[in-house]
């Protein structure tokens, strides 16, 4: 890749689920397909593959984040995607005030209670809907939503070490409605930060015990869904498949937490494995693996190119 500087939108998992065709002839997919997107200067996009042995090369060309633009929502599979017109500093997430207001995605999480969207988004939030428990590599566990489209894909962008669907909704605002009632009554929290996904995959706790928490989870939310009664939907028993690309670093290793600033400076590694946004990676110069959170590229200015390092940390291996 040539030192190009691009602004970074974010890792997405849009392709296919394991088990699923990948093509004609080409047999069975694994999942394994997630990229990098990312603004060139003009204003278009192109992706980068993050499969394992890629690496990224880059130099963060500006402090801050900077904004990446506004949804228009037309019906459940056509959206715009509409650039900062101003190309405005960030000042909410990912996005300048402006854009913000304006983004129909914004007001998804109060259509259920009675907010008003436009009809593109409408026709988007009444399709079918899933309803999930996921759990993370240090036992953290949510519930969550994901549109029938995207239903594989939204987990894996999530970086959950196991997950299982619990009901089918048939629309947005019913899903909604349960996710609300597990938060209050199961007490499963409907967000578990980036941050402490990352500092998981340090450590992972044994798969054998993350399954075992997540099907007693998901039972229980089962049951609560059941004795709550209602209409539109139905309780399902159904696992998430991770793709295979995340196994590595859901696996028991010794990693150690990347100790660079991904917001400053020169970076370049080799990426073994992905969950979600977060790699384990290996640094020129050392054995050791890195948990690296991609994440924290989202909205800064970067210039990629091979010639971009790490500097190799003294890290003392553990004895034990």
């Amino acid at each position: 890749m040539t030192d190009t500087r691009y602004l970074v939108h974010g890792v997405f998992w849009d392709g296919a689920p394991p088990g699923s065709l990948a093509g004609p002839g080409s047999g069975k997919h694994d999942g394994g397909t997630p990229v990098m997107r990312l603004q060139d200067p003009s204003g278009g996009f192109r992706e980068v593959g993050l499969d394992a042995g890629r690496r990224l090369g880059f130099r963060v060309a500006a402090e801050g984040k900077f904004c990446l633009g506004h949804h228009k929502v037309y019906g459940p599979a056509d959206r715009d995607h509409v650039l900062c017109p101003a190309k405005a500093p960030a000042v909410r997430g990912s996005q300048c005030e402006r854009c913000f207001v304006v983004d129909d995605s914004r007001l998804i999480h109060d259509f259920h209670r009675g907010g008003g969207v436009p009809p593109g988004l409408r026709a988007y939030l009444m399709q079918q809907h899933w309803l999930y428990v996921a759990t993370f590599a240090n036992g953290a566990s949510k519930v969550g939503t994901a549109s029938d489209p995207r239903k594989w894909n939204r987990l894996a962008e999530q970086g959950a070490v196991v997950a299982r669907y619990v009901a089918r909704a048939d629309d947005g605002r019913v899903v909604r409605i349960l996710e609300d009632m597990l938060t209050r009554d199961a007490g499963l929290p409907q967000q578990v930060r980036s941050a402490a996904k990352a500092a998981a995959l340090a450590a992972p706790a044994p798969a054998v015990e993350l399954d075992a928490l997540n099907r007693q989870l998901a039972g229980d939310a089962r049951a609560l869904l059941v004795r709550g009664g209602g209409e539109g939907f139905g309780v399902v028993d159904e696992q998430w498949v991770r793709p295979v690309l995340a196994d590595r670093a859901c696996a028991a290793a010794v990693r150690h937490a990347y100790p660079q600033d991904l917001g400053r400076g020169a970076h370049g590694f080799r990426i073994a494995a992905l969950s979600g946004s977060i790699a384990v990676a290996a640094l020129e110069g050392t054995e050791l693996e890195f948990v690296v959170n991609l994440g924290q590229l989202k909205a800064r200015s970067v210039d990629f190119g091979d010639h971009h390092s790490s500097e190799v940390p003294a890290v003392q291996e553990s004895l034990f």
